[in-house]
């Protein structure tokens, strides 16, 4: 045989030896569902949703019975206001009534002292001429003091009273406030958490109760499909792993559906997988498989036709 002939069939040989390039792969639409449930317990009053809505962010999704916690919201809000009564009364010390009394009482103990001092001038003169005894005009010069000391009692009473209160009790009362503030933000909360709303613009997956009956706290309600939580599953074969990187692009293809979705690997298992729990491939032959998951870059409007499970073709964006 001429050498031309055997190096032709060596190339032939090893044409027919190397691993065909991949074509794509199969695999199946998965979604990451948001499960709404409220913190606290209480009868299902209203479901606002059904299944198969599109929400927007901030619709309300459900209502709990929450006449316990509104009662106790407005219990808390009267004890804030009366706090905070006390502490703006403690900053004001005396009324101005008040204070008239004690300026009255003021003008008094000087009118004392003033005639106290008067009999003591006249004792003072009467000693001097031996009229009267020692003993009386003791008893002038203490009344005489007496008096003062009742004149300065008084003024100290009308600074004392234009001071407010102490600055302990006025902490305190600081502090009560404070104190008044977390519990009415607490049953505010209580309220809040008994009305939930949807935090992104989904579509509403599945309802799991019913208005009347009774929900646990943590229990799920409603359940959310964010567009942007759809992705894209699939296995590849240990063979054909090396192909693919994270931030690939790729093209999906479903039934029924004439343009393709755009996806980006952002996922690849570091595990290898003998039976993949659902692998639609029409050829299973590789008995070592990983996972990969990708990305769905699509519009919200597009996701009415998308659906948790529909199985796809995915393939490399070129």
């Amino acid at each position: 045989m001429p050498p031309v002939v055997y190096i032709l069939c060596a190339a032939l040989a090893l044409a027919g030896c190397q691993r065909p390039a991949p074509v794509g792969w199969q695999g199946y639409l998965e979604a990451e569902l948001i499960y709404v449930a409220a913190p606290l317990s209480g009868r299902l009053e209203k479901l606002a949703v059904n299944r198969g809505d599109t929400l927007s962010a901030g619709a309300n999704l459900f209502t709990l019975e929450s006449g316990q916690e509104r009662a106790a919201a407005l219990e808390t809000t009267h004890r804030l206001h009366a706090a905070q009564a006390r502490v703006e009364d403690l900053k004001k010390g005396y009324r101005p009534s008040e204070l008239a009394g004690l300026e009255a009482r003021l003008a008094q103990a000087r009118a004392s002292a003033e005639l106290a001092q008067r009999e003591l001038d006249r004792q003072i003169i009467l000693s001097q001429r031996g009229v009267i005894a020692t003993n009386d005009l003791d008893h002038a010069q203490l009344s005489h003091e007496r008096n003062l000391r009742a004149v300065e009692e008084i003024i100290a009473q009308i600074s004392t009273a234009q001071l407010g209160g102490r600055a302990d009790a006025v902490a305190a009362a600081n502090a009560e406030v404070a104190a008044a503030h977390a519990a009415n933000d607490r049953m505010a909360w209580a309220v809040t958490q008994k009305n939930p709303t949807a935090a992104v613009a989904a579509s509403v997956y599945e309802t799991l109760f019913r208005p009347g009956e009774f929900v646990a706290a943590g229990a799920p309600v409603v359940v959310l499909l964010p567009p942007q939580n759809l992705k894209v599953r699939f296995f590849v074969p240990e063979g054909e792993l090396a192909t693919l990187h994270l931030g690939d692009h790729l093209r999906v293809t479903l039934s029924g559906r004439p343009a393709p979705l755009d996806a980006t690997i952002n996922y690849i298992s570091p595990r290898p997988e003998y039976t993949p729990p659902v692998l639609y491939n029409r050829d299973n032959r590789a008995k070592l498989v990983f996972l990969v998951e990708a990305a769905i870059t699509i519009k919200p409007t597009a996701t009415e036709a998308l659906h948790p499970g529909q199985p796809v073709d995915v393939v490399l964006s070129k």
